[in-house]
């Protein structure tokens, strides 16, 4: 528990929870990047003929390590709110303001992990071997 009665402790590990949804969408947005890039590759070898599409689209290296950035994301977003949640049960409710939403960080946090993992899925289903 802390001892600090200081309403700038939830404050501090509220930043903490925001920083980490910006890390996770940053990690989701650059493996979504990384897949799609791949698949331009793709597209200007067979704008330059050295690929056609008789030969077959196969899953290359950008898009494995574009589909482990995007669950990477998922994972850092959905822990996150664990940690959060940890350090909540920590605080003396004269930390916490009065009528303050304190779930509000978190749920967002769980609502970008399950889209990230629902963009995953589409990725990963989408593309055909």
């Amino acid at each position: 528990m802390s001892d600090l009665n200081d309403p700038r402790v939830f404050f501090a590990a509220e930043r903490t929870l925001l920083a980490w949804t910006r890390t996770s969408l940053t990690l989701l947005a650059f493996g979504f990047m990384v897949e799609r890039f791949g698949l331009f590759l793709l597209l200007i070898q067979m704008q330059k003929g050295t690929l056609s599409l008789d030969a077959g689209i196969e899953r290359g290296l950008s898009y494995w390590l574009g589909i482990a950035f995007m669950l990477l994301g998922s994972v850092g977003a959905a822990t996150s709110v664990v940690q959060y949640r940890k350090v909540l049960h920590t605080l003396k409710p004269v930390e916490i303001p009065h009528g303050y939403r304190v779930h509000m960080g978190a749920v967002i946090n769980l609502a970008v992990a399950l889209l990230g993992i629902a963009l995953t899925l589409y990725l990963f289903r989408g593309v055909k071997l």
